[in-house]
């Protein structure tokens, strides 16, 4: 049986820019969802080996996938995923979308413009909500919201980690566009300090990822699972904190990640707005309260 456990970064849940599977989720379905992470940890480490050539790259995913589709000895990593899909009744269709996305950092090095870039975080980032609200049987009714928000997730660690894509893997997720707009190239974003031209290319799309989170915002108050929507409320405000902080910052020179303790302080925001506002929803679902009869 193959393993992509030659590919391995080392890298784990505790050290994504976002919370993965916290205390927040119920603890039976914590297992599940970092099985899904696994998954996508050993594909996303394939994807950026530094030294592994592109044919070996798409070999590796290619047994994921084969794995995960149920043949027996192609892939640790897919039957173990397999597996637990079959116990969760969750379709398969969230993994291999992932897959697609690791795929195209295979062999796709730069986005045309924004509608490129959305495709792209279509399969890379979407899927991972939609996974999630799946295993706690949500409506898919929140999938628009689920796909603002992930989409703005990963645009944010795009934008954070422009610079580091760039230099260690040539990797550009910035649109060309934005660049050709600015007036600049791409090889502006291996200096040690971002122009101002760059500045302002980053900081516009900081501003369409605010938009994104704009259409996110009531996604925690379409769910029906308390935990679920205390962590979606969380991860929100965390990512209207960055793309703040994108707007002023400059992620070649300067700090955007959180501390430990902005993260928690943040948390706690998030987390309690989203108590409140479920709180005051059920006041007014209550009999006699804005006029209702018993």
């Amino acid at each position: 049986m193959t393993s992509a456990v030659t590919f391995a970064s080392g890298k784990g849940h505790r050290d994504e820019n976002f919370p993965v599977a916290s205390w927040l989720i119920k603890p039976a379905l914590r297992a599940p969802v970092l099985a899904f992470y696994r998954f996508a940890r050993a594909a996303d480490d394939v994807a950026d080996h530094a030294t592994a050539g592109v044919e070996e790259k798409l070999a590796q995913l290619g047994r994921m996938e084969a794995g995960l589709l149920g043949e027996t000895g192609a892939s640790l990593e897919g039957e173990a995923l397999r597996e637990v899909l079959r116990e969760h009744a969750v379709t398969d269709q969230h993994a291999l979308d992932l897959l697609e996305a690791f795929r195209r950092d295979v062999t796709k090095r730069r986005y045309a413009d924004w509608a490129d870039l959305m495709d792209y975080c279509r399969y890379s980032a979407s899927p991972v909500g939609r996974f999630v609200l799946d295993v706690h049987g949500e409506s898919r009714t929140t999938w628009p919201a689920n796909d603002a928000l992930c989409s703005a997730l990963q645009v944010i660690n795009h934008l954070q980690d422009c610079a580091e894509d760039y230099r260690a893997l040539d990797r550009v997720y910035i649109p060309l566009d934005a660049f050709a707009a600015a007036g600049i190239g791409v090889e502006a974003l291996g200096e040690k300090r971002a122009s101002p031209a760059l500045r302002a290319a980053i900081a516009g799309l900081a501003q369409r990822t605010s938009d994104l989170l704009a259409r996110s915002r009531a996604f925690a108050g379409q769910i029906a699972d308390r935990r679920l929507a205390l962590e979606v409320g969380v991860i929100q405000t965390l990512a209207e904190s960055l793309v703040a902080r994108l707007l002023r910052r400059d992620p070649l020179s300067e700090r955007v990640h959180h501390h430990p303790v902005e993260m928690l302080a943040l948390a706690v925001r998030g987390g309690l707005g989203v108590a409140a506002g479920r709180l005051r929803r059920a006041a007014g679902r209550q009999p006699g309260l804005h006029g209702s009869q018993g």
